[in-house]
């Protein structure tokens, strides 16, 4: 078992769903919620716990695109590629997040977990765009200046 999960708190989560199989999904956002991720350990926990699965929860983990198996930063940055964001210029603000920050395609998290930046399909603000998120409050009309300073703010901690 890892040393860096608190399986008090798995526990407690458990308590709080009444160690039913069915609120499956509310635990893994509960868990998700405290670690920012679903730790690969908790699988082999819930499925103890539950007498469900591991294959089970995975699957259910991995249909949900809001759950994530890897780490995420203190900050998730999503930036909007839709349709009105992208003719916009969306993609020049994620081309600086990611060269500010040291990330690709691929890195998504930088390696001290301060960022996370991430593309979706929608923010559901077309009206602002181009739009980008931090720990899911908006920011509208978006550049990439006013991103670069929003980083520096994020870092400063204000």
């Amino acid at each position: 078992m890892n040393s860096l999960i608190d399986y008090g708190t798995l526990d407690d989560i458990l308590k709080k769903h009444e160690f039913k199989a069915s609120n499956i999904i509310g635990i893994l956002q509960d868990t998700q919620e405290v670690f920012r991720y679903l730790p690969k350990e908790v699988f082999t926990y819930y499925s103890e716990k539950l007498g469900v699965s591991r294959a089970k929860i995975y699957s259910v983990a991995t249909f949900y695109e809001n759950f994530s198996l890897e780490p995420k930063g203190k900050y998730i940055i999503k930036i909007c590629d839709g349709t009105a964001c992208h003719v916009r210029k969306s993609i020049p603000i994620l081309d600086r997040l990611r060269k500010e920050l040291g990330l690709s395609e691929t890195k998504h998290t930088t390696d001290d977990l301060m960022f996370t930046v991430e593309t979706v399909s929608c923010l559901g603000a077309c009206g602002l765009a181009p739009v980008i998120t931090v720990n899911e409050k908006v920011y509208g009309a978006m550049t990439p200046d006013k991103a670069s300073e929003l980083l520096n703010e994020l870092k400063e901690g204000k």
